[in-house]
């Protein structure tokens, strides 16, 4: 008798691994289903928005150099103001060369690479909209 419950066991354990597993599968085929689908929509958005994404960059650029020109030249300031103003030098410099299809291309990459972080910050993000659309509408 001890026997036939230790078989049962052990099939129960291995139907379990394989439920698991088709369920990690689904997960990554659900994710890299929605980075193809955002990729598809901002395929879609067309030269428009590229242009207004170029302007965004070199305005982020503008913003550094008026970061570094208005802040102090020395001291601690001076190193906190001079990383503010690289950073976002770098980041308008990104935002300008990439446009829009550029980003989508590197966030769909990410989403391949990481499908199951990316559909729970889907949901988490999905969640807290949710919660905040709510709660506005109770107001």
């Amino acid at each position: 008798m001890s026997t036939t419950m230790k078989k049962e066991g052990q099939n129960l354990a291995s139907q379990a691994k394989d439920v698991a597993g088709q369920a990690a599968d689904n997960a990554k085929d659900l994710a890299g289903q929605a980075g193809e689908a955002i990729s598809s929509a901002a395929s879609t958005v067309g030269h428009k928005a590229e242009d207004a994404t170029a302007a965004v960059g070199h305005g982020i650029q503008n913003l550094a150099g008026q970061v570094r020109d208005s802040g102090p030249a020395s001291g601690m300031l001076g190193t906190a103001t001079r990383g503010v103003a690289d950073g976002l030098e770098s980041a308008g410099k990104y935002v300008e060369d990439k446009n829009l299809s550029g980003m989508m291309d590197d966030v769909t990459g990410l989403i391949k690479r990481n499908p199951i972080p990316a559909l729970l910050l889907g949901l988490g993000i999905g969640f807290l909209v949710g919660r905040a659309l709510s709660s506005s509408s109770r107001s």
